[in-house]
């Protein structure tokens, strides 16, 4: 890897590490953008794919130019691409957080304000289920970090299951497992196995296959309280973004289901002046089928905040 590689991802506050076709490295920590830190040889980087390819038991090559799984070393996810697909060795390498920011400290930092933080709080209490929406590098990962510390807090003897892809959620109550999608293994199959271990709380990691179906499912079940994170660009279209994964699986995709199942939609944004921070909470209080909509009250952030 390289010492300069090697001190990024020792560093508590990296996020990702990122190379490009031309040999640079990239680093981002949180809450600050990403910035070059070194490179990278060729020929290093293509030692380290088939290092990486051999502990995980693959094989990479001009046949299998991807390579996709958890470094054995610190539990971060790699992916990364070689010629053909690429012109020269990419990856980038995300890494588990070793930091949880708890809903106070969004507080202070100016990325919430006390009454979106009374908000959350009351949901967290009443446990609703919590859908977190953002666009990527919007902190949707960390933010579901901090409600999970928030429940942990308020409710410590739960038995909270949690399934991702790749491990980057952590739980703080003692009665908690963690599950984790493989080759073979669909984040459909660990719900299905999941309502079989008599969790109290369902949290998925990131919500973007024909699985947002089963997680509904799952939350209408009693699972009360349960946190899951999806891509979308405010926090309405985070309800439509369920609707379109759920018709991945079926074709009757239905809106009253998400609108029983979902409770509260946190949307959360990032740009380079005021960084990140949560934008705006949606309640769904139903499903009005005459006409067509979701029946919603929300909160907004308001226009000055400080940058985390």
């Amino acid at each position: 890897m390289g010492t300069v590689l090697l001190a990024a991802l020792r560093d508590p506050l990296t996020v990702e590490v990122l190379l490009n076709a031309d040999g640079s490295l990239w680093q981002e920590c949180l809450g600050k953008p990403a910035c070059r830190i070194g490179t990278l040889s060729r020929i290093n980087a293509m030692q380290l794919f088939g290092t990486i390819a051999h502990s995980l038991g693959e094989v990479v090559g001009a046949a299998h130019p991807i390579l996709e799984g958890k470094l054995v070393n610190c539990g971060a996810r790699f992916e990364g691409c070689i010629p053909p697909v690429s012109v020269a060795p990419v990856f980038a390498i995300r890494k588990p957080p070793s930091v949880i920011f708890r809903l106070e400290d969004y507080l202070e930092a100016g990325m919430l304000d006390r009454r979106q933080f009374g908000v959350v709080e009351r949901v967290v209490r009443r446990r609703g289920n919590l859908l977190v929406a953002g666009s990527t590098g919007s902190g949707k990962t960390t933010f579901a970090n901090a409600l999970l510390d928030r429940i942990a807090r308020e409710f410590p003897s739960d038995r909270v299951v949690v399934l991702e892809d790749t491990p980057e959620l952590q739980v703080r109550v003692e009665n908690s497992i963690s599950l984790c999608t493989s080759r073979y293994v669909t984040l459909r199959d660990l719900l299905r196995a999941t309502l079989r271990l008599r969790p109290d709380r369902i949290v998925v990691g990131e919500t973007r296959g024909g699985e947002a179906l089963d997680l509904l499912k799952a939350w209408n079940t009693g699972h009360r309280g349960g946190v899951s994170t999806i891509h979308a660009n405010s926090a309405r279209a985070g309800l439509l973004r369920l609707e379109e994964l759920c018709a991945e699986v079926t074709e009757r995709p239905s809106p009253g289901l998400i609108a029983e199942a979902v409770d509260t939609v946190l949307f959360l944004s990032r740009d380079e002046r005021r960084g990140r921070r949560l934008r705006e909470i949606l309640t769904v209080r139903g499903y009005d089928r005459a006409s067509g909509v979701y029946l919603l009250s929300g909160v907004r952030k308001p226009a000055r905040t400080n940058s985390p």
